[in-house]
C-alpha cells in the first residue's frame, strides 16, 4: 500500500470516528438507501472530456461515468447522474442529493475534514497553461501574474499555497501569483479569457494536463509549461458517516482493478493507463 492510500485509510478511519454523532449521515444510512432503491446517485460534470461529458447522442459518457456505472453494478444498483458545479460538490453540503462524486477529487487534508475517500482510481498531472504567444517558458515565469483556476479545485489551493497532500508529501510551489482569479461551474470560463491573449484578462491557467491537451487539440491557442507542478491522485469521495457504504465502494474499485476493468477503461478513454501511481 503506497503512502497516499495509507494516509487515506487512516484519515477515513479517524474522520468516521470523529463524526459518530453527526446528523448528516448515520452508519448504514446511505448504503441502505442505495440498496433499497437500487439507485446510486453520482455527482459528475458535463464538460470534462474524456472523464465526463455529453456525447453525440446527448448522453453522459466518459471514463468517470463508466467507472461509476461499474460501482453501481457491483452494488446491484443503477447509476443516476447529477451535474452540480464543482464548488458546490466540494462545499460538502450534499443534503442527500447524491451519494458519491466522480470528479477525480484530490484527497487533501482540508477535504478530509468533510469527506471519506474510499478509493483512488486515477493519477494526473497539474500543469500551468499560457497563451501560445506568451513569453513564459517555465512555471516560475508566472510569478506576479494573474492566474485562473476553477473555484473549489486543488489548483486553487496550489495557487494560494494552501495545498496539503493527505499523506503529508511536500509540495513545491514554483511561483507566487500576483492575483488568483476563480471561475465557477457556469458563466465565463478561464479558457475563453486566456484565448484573448496574454495579460488581457489572464496570464495563465492551472489545470490538469489532459484537459489542457484537449483544449489545445480543439484549436485553442495555448501551450503547456514544463515541468508539471504536481502529480496528484484522483479519488472517489463521499461524506463522512457511513463506513459500510465507503467499504462497498472501495471493494467495487478493487474488483475493477483486480479484473483489469479499471485499466482497460483508462486506456479506452485516455490511451494510457492512469490508474497506477508512476
Amino acid at each position: 500500500m503506497n503512502k497516499i492510500m495509507t494516509a487515506i485509510a487512516a484519515a477515513t478511519s479517524f474522520a468516521a470516528a470523529s463524526v459518530a454523532f453527526s446528523l448528516s449521515a448515520h452508519a448504514g444510512e446511505v448504503l441502505d438507501r442505495v440498496l433499497a432503491k437500487k439507485k446510486l446517485t453520482v455527482a459528475t460534470s458535463v464538460g470534462w472530456p474524456p472523464a465526463s461529458f455529453v456525447n453525440d447522442k446527448g448522453e453522459l459518457d466518459g471514463y468517470d461515468v463508466e467507472v461509476a456505472k461499474g460501482i453501481a453494478k457491483y452494488l446491484g444498483a443503477e447509476a443516476q447522474f447529477v451535474t452540480p458545479a464543482w464548488n458546490i460538490v466540494t462545499a460538502g453540503k450534499w443534503e442527500g442529493r447524491w451519494d458519491i462524486t466522480m470528479g477525480q477529487m484530490v484527497p487533501t487534508k482540508a477535504r478530509a475534514e468533510k469527506f471519506d475517500f474510499p478509493a483512488v482510481y486515477f493519477y494526473y498531472k497539474t500543469v500551468a497553461v499560457v497563451h501560445k504567444d506568451s513569453k513564459a517558458a517555465k512555471p516560475s515565469d508566472l510569478g506576479g501574474k494573474v492566474i485562473g483556476v476553477t473555484s473549489g479545485g486543488s489548483e486553487e489551493s496550489y495557487a494560494n499555497h494552501t495545498f496539503e497532500m493527505l499523506d503529508g508529501s511536500p509540495v513545491k510551489y514554483e511561483f507566487t501569483p500576483g492575483q488568483v482569479k476563480t471561475y465557477e461551474g457556469s458563466g465565463p470560463n478561464p479558457w475563453d479569457d486566456l484565448r484573448l491573449g496574454e495579460g488581457v484578462r489572464l496570464d495563465g491557467i492551472l489545470t490538469d494536463e489532459m484537459l489542457a491537451g484537449n483544449q489545445i487539440k480543439a484549436g485553442y491557442p495555448f501551450k503547456i509549461l514544463e515541468p508539471a507542478l504536481v502529480v496528484t491522485p484522483g479519488a472517489i469521495a463521499d461524506l463522512h458517516g457511513d463506513k459500510e457504504f465507503s467499504g462497498k465502494v472501495s471493494a467495487a474499485i478493487k474488483s475493477m482493478r483486480d479484473d483489469g476493468t479499471l485499466s482497460k477503461l483508462s486506456i479506452k478513454w485516455y490511451g494510457v493507463d492512469h490508474t497506477a501511481e508512476k
